[in-house]
């Protein structure tokens, strides 16, 4: 990486990048950064996540010091965010600033109801009639402290359990780096309520649709077929050769499909980006084993390709028009900055594991902005058809299962990636995963379909702070 080049920069470049496959930024692909393709943040279009910034203290407390400098205390805080400016580069702080009273809090009250969420910084003792009024706005807060902050600690236990605390989650430690994670809950709010899902089907809306509308804000759009071939007709035919030679290039191997197959697929990825763009979207997904099957693939070619291509650039390519799969991946690009690999899974007691398996796999599942895994071009294993990446996945990595069913549940699991199988059985793209729960556990109590949603990393305690401030009920599959 060029010296002195920011994350960011690196990230909107990386991004572009990907617009012609998995491999290093071209000018073109640059170009096409500057036409607004690239997410403010890994799911994220259309603005930056907005948080309150409250330092909270009372002159004279006596703990930690009753000589403590607020000013001096700021300060010290502030340049803990610069030095994790690229951890914030998506966040705007519309409220930020020292209260000493709760009648400073009264009068920001109104700005605190429109923030995605509120970061209260405790700086000495004596600040929990600041606190309740500040959780009186009713939004989800992340209450931070380091040691020697005050007394406070000790009911805040019984706070989270009263109607006022219900959405205050507190983290209690010397790390200021633990900082940055007490945005993530606030960024996969955010991603949900600013995300638009683009839904290729002919089935009527499901009452899910409207259910997560009015929860968390993430509008659901069907679009019909003919105007997804007219925007694969209108795709630029030396950009579609551009885009298969470099999937084919950078593939360790292409397996079964014909060039002629691989073209079409990187045409119909190309039409899904420019049907993204049109509609201000961030997810698309192809109702690919419904609506959209008749013996064959009523599209010009299979979505599995472009699926992956926008999961790459930091979007969303969701199979099967599964929408519960499509919010957990939302979520896990908000907590995370990574994309979600769906799986049909298989279980294997012998190694307390589980084999999640699907065809597409995504090459950047590490997030946009990280190196691709190597892959294979292969077809569709059920069909023996279309093309898929099918992807050598890390082993030895921490991973995260999870489906957010419905609008009150999320069920989870975890566990570490053991294997990455390459046989002709089940789909092409695999990994065995050992649980850290237990694997009979798991199976006697699955349910809600078969789809799970895989992210790299335990990514448990965000997930958690995230279902507080939702209100959902959190359960571990395997225990």
């Amino acid at each position: 990486m060029a010296q002195g080049i920011k994350r960011r920069e690196f990230l909107q470049l990386t991004v572009a990048g990907t617009a012609l496959g998995v491999g290093a930024p071209s000018l073109a692909a640059v170009a096409a950064a500057s036409r607004g393709s690239s997410p403010i943040s890994p799911g994220c279009r259309r603005s930056k996540v907005s948080v309150a910034r409250i330092y909270m203290g009372v002159s004279g407390g006596l703990w930690p010091n009753p000589h403590l400098n607020f000013e001096d205390e700021i300060r010290s805080y502030q340049s803990r965010f610069d030095e994790m400016k690229e951890e914030f580069s998506d966040v705007d702080f519309p409220v930020d600033q020292l209260v000493t009273s709760p009648g400073q809090v009264q009068e920001i009250k109104d700005r605190l109801r429109s923030v995605d969420g509120i970061l209260a910084i405790h700086l000495n003792m004596g600040i929990q009639p600041i606190l309740t009024e500040i959780l009186s706005a009713g939004r989800p807060t992340m209450l931070f402290a380091v040691p020697y902050s005050g007394h406070e600690w000790a009911a805040f236990g019984a706070l989270q359990k009263q109607e006022a605390g219900a959405r205050m989650e507190c983290l209690l430690t010397s790390d200021h780096r633990q900082l940055a994670a007490a945005i993530r809950p606030f960024r996969a709010i955010h991603h949900l309520r600013e995300a638009k899902i683009l839904n290729l089907t002919t089935e009527p809306p499901a009452p899910y649709v409207a259910d997560i509308r009015k929860k968390f804000g993430t509008e659901v759009k069907q679009i019909d077929l003919q105007r997804v071939r007219d925007a694969y007709d209108a795709v630029n035919a030396s950009q579609a050769e551009a885009e298969t030679d470099r999937w084919i290039r950078e593939a360790i191997k292409v397996v079964e499909p014909p060039r002629e197959d691989i073209l079409k697929a990187c045409q119909l990825a190309l039409a899904f980006e420019k049907l993204l763009e049109e509609e201000d979207a961030t997810v698309m997904t192809v109702d690919c084993y419904g609506t959209m099957w008749d013996r064959t693939i009523k599209l010009p070619a299979y979505p599995c390709l472009g699926f992956a291509r926008l999961n790459n650039m930091g979007w969303g390519g969701i199979c099967e028009s599964d929408l519960e799969c499509a919010m957990t991946h939302i979520l896990f690009q908000g907590l995370a900055g990574e994309p979600g690999f769906i799986s049909d899974p298989t279980m294997d007691e012998s190694k307390n594991g589980i084999i999640l398996a699907h065809c597409m796999g995504t090459p950047r599942m590490d997030g946009p902005d990280k190196p691709a895994a190597p892959y294979k071009l292969r077809t569709v294993m059920e069909r023996q058809e279309g093309v898929v990446p099918q992807v050598k996945m890390g082993l030895g990595t921490k991973v995260t299962q999870a489906k957010l069913v419905g609008t009150e549940r999320l069920l989870y699991f975890t566990g570490e990636v053991i294997d990455a199988p390459d046989i002709e059985r089940g789909c092409r793209t695999k990994i065995t995963v050992k649980l850290d729960g237990d694997a009979e556990k798991l199976w006697k109590n699955w349910s809600s379909g078969l789809h799970r949603v895989t992210c790299y990393g335990d990514i448990t305690k965000d997930l958690e702070r995230f279902c507080r401030f939702e209100q959902i009920k959190m359960l571990d599959e395997a225990a």
